[in-house]
């Protein structure tokens, strides 16, 4: 029977070593990239109607966070709270939202939120985070 055995170089060992001891951290800034990419491009395809209302404080990233059910980093686009609109009444955010997404009996839907989701776009600033955080070990 063949056999084969191979030895790592020191170097190599205490790099591979370091990335698993940062991996929530690396993942972790990763999907913080990603999502202020998200979040910009959300920004720029508001509704022009929106740029100026006290709604765009309602839009945010979440902070990192480690998902309960299977232990997945996640960081999030959000759009929550509520906001005075023009006639001083507060009004749920993701009400407003959700209507100018997807439309109603009375608006035609105007999507903004879909389309700022560009998978290139946000695979380019996770890997730039990834190679960032852990210092060009993980690089292409």
């Amino acid at each position: 029977m063949a056999k084969f055995e191979l030895e790592l170089p020191l170097e190599i060992i205490e790099q591979i070593l370091r990335v698993e001891k940062d991996t929530e951290k690396i993942f972790g800034g990763m999907t913080k990239a990603g999502a202020e990419a998200a979040f910009e491009n959300v920004k720029r395809n508001v509704p022009a109607s929106w740029r100026n209302s006290k709604i765009m404080r309602c839009i945010k990233v979440t902070k990192t966070y480690k998902t309960p059910s299977d232990g997945g980093i996640a960081t999030k686009v959000i759009i929550s709270g509520y906001f005075k609109n023009r006639n001083g009444k507060k009004t749920p955010a993701p009400l407003v939202a959700n209507v100018t997404e997807y439309g109603s009996s009375k608006q035609a839907k105007r999507p903004f939120f879909r389309k700022s989701f560009k998978k290139s776009e946000i695979e380019k600033a996770m890997l730039k985070a990834q190679e960032e955080l852990s210092g060009g070990i993980l690089s292409e």
